[in-house]
């Protein structure tokens, strides 16, 4: 077990000694977050952090993961997920270029065999995605990446959320026996993460930039590749999708918000889940606390749905489905007119107050 968490805590030494290096780096060379009427904070702000992360994973694969064939392709795409955060950080990359960028690293371990080859139904049959298993697996890796990036709009925010996704993964990783490949890159990245959010969490002295969260989102959804869409379990793409059931909802929100209004998907908009509890009246430390208690409450439901019956995995999920639309329709991050249960109730409501008088 010692040998286990050394990654974890040689990574987050790493991570912590490099991030003031880091921030005088950023700021020396001009990448930094200006306030806008979009962003949450007030004052000029270094934004390379994601760097520190960077350089703390490559410290740690270096040490402890055997370079085997497998992991060549991932640490390409890495690579170029990180040129491309690097460069939206310095000279703010146009959406469609950076767009591209993400699927070019997503595309590289794909093509190289990485892949979401199938998944398993309740009764225990198999589907198989065959030819469209390399398009829907580097959907699944974009769209984790992007979900991260979304949801870095508050300190510390992103990089929690980020730690208790791996944190989940890794245990469960762990315990069902999966790749120790799988393990160790999870520790590494944990370790990193967490060494970054010391300064990273409110108030934050440094941000990670897009080259943290698009990192981390490509890292996060090749991890869950790696591990959890390769087990022949029931329902076995469900866990990470349970997992990384925060920033996944914020994104498909978004889609949806902005398909309604007839926004451009690519515009930003401050009606993110971060943006909504802080119009609710919650301060930034508590809309980021909130946020990681609800992204440990899906880590939690991830892990005792491994270990459900088939009826108890479907109450579990049903359970989870009425929470996020419970959330969607308090915090209004579709729209604030999107209230069909809370109408319901209210009406009910009105009718038993008018029928008792």
């Amino acid at each position: 077990m010692k040998f286990i968490l050394l990654p974890t805590l040689i990574c987050f030494i790493v991570s912590l000694l490099t991030t003031p290096f880091i921030k005088k780096l950023a700021i020396n060379i001009g990448a930094v977050d200006k306030p806008n009427d979009r962003k949450v904070h007030t004052k000029i702000m270094p934004r390379l952090g994601g760097l520190v992360i960077v350089i703390s994973f490559i410290v740690g694969i270096v040490l402890f993961l055997p370079i085997t064939s497998d992991i060549y392709p991932i640490l390409i795409g890495a690579t170029i997920i990180v040129i491309v955060g690097f460069l939206d950080d310095l000279i703010s990359l146009p959406a469609a270029v950076k767009f591209l960028g993400q699927i070019i690293a997503a595309s590289v371990p794909v093509i190289s065999g990485l892949t979401i080859e199938f998944i398993t139904v309740p009764n225990g049959n198999v589907i198989e995605f065959h030819f469209l298993a390399i398009p829907i697996t580097i959907i699944w890796i974009v769209a984790i990446t992007n979900a991260i990036n979304l949801i870095d709009g508050l300190d510390g925010l992103a990089a929690g959320v980020s730690s208790i996704a791996l944190m989940t993964m890794t245990a469960l990783a762990f315990t069902l026996n999966y790749s120790f490949a799988v393990i160790l890159m999870g520790l590494i990245l944990l370790g990193s993460t967490l060494g970054f959010l010391v300064y990273n969490f409110y108030p934050a002295k440094i941000f990670m930039g897009d080259i943290g969260s698009l990192f981390l989102g490509y890292m996060i959804g090749v991890v869950s590749i790696m591990g959890f869409t390769k087990s022949a379990a029931v329902f076995s793409l469900i866990i990470p999708i349970m997992i990384l059931g925060v920033p996944i909802m914020d994104t498909t929100s978004a889609i949806i918000r902005r398909i309604i209004h007839k926004k451009s998907l690519t515009k930003p908009d401050k009606f993110h889940l971060h943006h909504c509890l802080l119009r609710l009246g919650f301060t930034h430390r508590q809309s980021v606390v909130l946020i990681y208690l609800l992204s440990g409450l899906f880590s939690l439901s991830a892990i005792l749905f491994t270990r459900a019956t088939i009826w108890g995995a479907s109450i579990l999920i049903l359970t989870l489905l009425i929470i996020i639309e419970l959330i969607l329709e308090v915090t209004g991050i579709i729209s604030e007119n999107y209230r069909p249960i809370l109408n319901l109730i209210s009406n009910k409501k009105n009718y038993s107050g008018r029928t008792r008088d």
